[in-house]
C-alpha cells in the first residue's frame, strides 16, 4: 500500500486522473527508449534540487517501465580519497552513456555547487573553478552529440519540512532522512544563494535549466516527464513482427518429486486465514 500523500494547494490532481496520464506518458517513454536504442542516441537527464523535493520518486516513475539495460540510474556515493585527487568531473565521465543508452543522474556534478559549497566540503577556489569549467564541460557534451537535459526540482520550506516529518515517522522511508538532510533546514537561505549563483553561471543556451515546481508531487512528475518528451525529437520505432512458436509435442519428461526440492514457505496463504 502506498503511503504517498499529494501535497495540498490549488489544482490538486485526483489520483485516477494522475495515474491515467502517468501511464500514457510512461508508454511514450518506452517509445523514446526504443528510439534512443534504434538511433544510437545518448541521453543524459540531470535531476537536482533540495532534499525531499521529489527527485527520487520522479526518477522511479520515469524508469518504471523502461529496460534497465538501456536506462540506467546513476547515484554516486561520496568520492573516495583517490577520486578527490582527480579532476572533479572525471568520475562522472565514466558514467556517461554510450550509443543507445539513457543515463538518469540522481544528483550530479552539481553537488559541488550545492551541498559541497554550503557545507564547506570544497574550498572557495574549487567552487569558483567549478562554475568556470561546468559550462565548458557541458558544451563539450552537447557538441559531441549527447542530449543533455537538466531539471531543478523546487520545493518550499514548509513542504520540505512536512516531508521530512513524514519520513521520520515512516519506517519504510526513515532511511531517506540523513543528518545532512536535517542540516539543510538550518541552511535554507545559504542553499538558495548557492542555487542562484549556480544558475547564473550554468543556465546556458546549449544546456538550460528547467525548473519543476514540486510542492505537488503528482503534478511535478507529470510536468517533468511531459516536458522531457517534448524536448527530444523521438519517433515511434516499428516493432519487428513476432509470432509465438508452437510448443512441440511432449516427449515423456517427468518432473522430479516436489519433496526433492526446497520450496519457499507459502506465507501468502497465512494472510487468508
Amino acid at each position: 500500500m502506498s503511503h504517498e500523500k499529494d501535497s495540498g494547494g490549488p489544482g490538486k490532481l485526483p489520483r485516477p486522473v494522475y495515474e491515467r496520464e502517468l501511464y500514457r506518458l510512461q508508454i511514450e517513454l518506452v517509445k523514446l527508449q526504443e528510439w534512443v536504442r534504434a538511433e544510437g542516441a545518448r541521453l543524459v537527464v540531470v535531476f537536482e534540487g533540495r532534499d525531499a523535493a521529489g527527485k527520487g520518486s520522479t526518477i522511479k516513475r520515469v524508469t518504471e517501465l523502461l529496460n534497465p539495460r538501456v536506462a540506467r540510474i546513476v547515484a554516486l556515493p561520496q568520492p573516495t580519497e583517490r577520486e578527490r585527487s582527480q579532476w572533479y568531473f572525471q568520475r562522472y565521465v565514466e558514467h556517461l552513456p554510450a550509443a543507445g543508452e539513457v543515463v538518469l543522474l540522481d544528483r550530479s556534478w552539481y553537488n559541488r555547487a550545492g551541498v559541497e559549497r554550503v557545507m564547506g566540503f570544497c574550498t572557495m577556489e574549487e567552487h569558483q573553478r567549478f562554475l568556470r569549467q561546468c559550462p565548458i564541460f557541458e558544451r563539450m557534451l552537447v557538441e559531441d552529440g549527447i542530449l543533455l537535459r537538466k531539471y531543478w526540482f523546487s520545493v518550499s520550506d514548509a513542504v520540505q519540512e512536512q516531508r521530512f516529518r513524514r519520513r521520520l515517522e515512516d519506517p519504510a522511508r526513515r532511511w531517506k532522512l540523513s543528518p545532512l538532510d536535517l542540516e539543510s533546514i538550518s541552511h535554507w537561505e545559504a542553499y538558495s544563494r548557492a542555487k542562484d549563483e549556480m544558475f547564473i553561471h550554468t543556465d546556458i543556451s546549449e544546456a538550460p535549466w528547467y525548473v519543476v515546481e514540486s510542492d505537488n508531487k503528482r503534478r511535478a512528475r507529470l510536468n517533468m516527464i511531459a516536458h522531457l518528451l517534448s524536448t527530444v525529437p523521438y519517433e515511434e520505432v516499428t516493432w519487428p513482427a513476432i509470432e509465438l512458436p508452437r510448443r512441440p509435442p511432449a516427449t515423456g519428461y517427468q518432473r522430479p518429486p516436489r519433496d526433492l526440492q526446497t520450496y519457499v514457505p507459502d506465507h501468502a496463504s497465512e494472510l487468508c486465514e
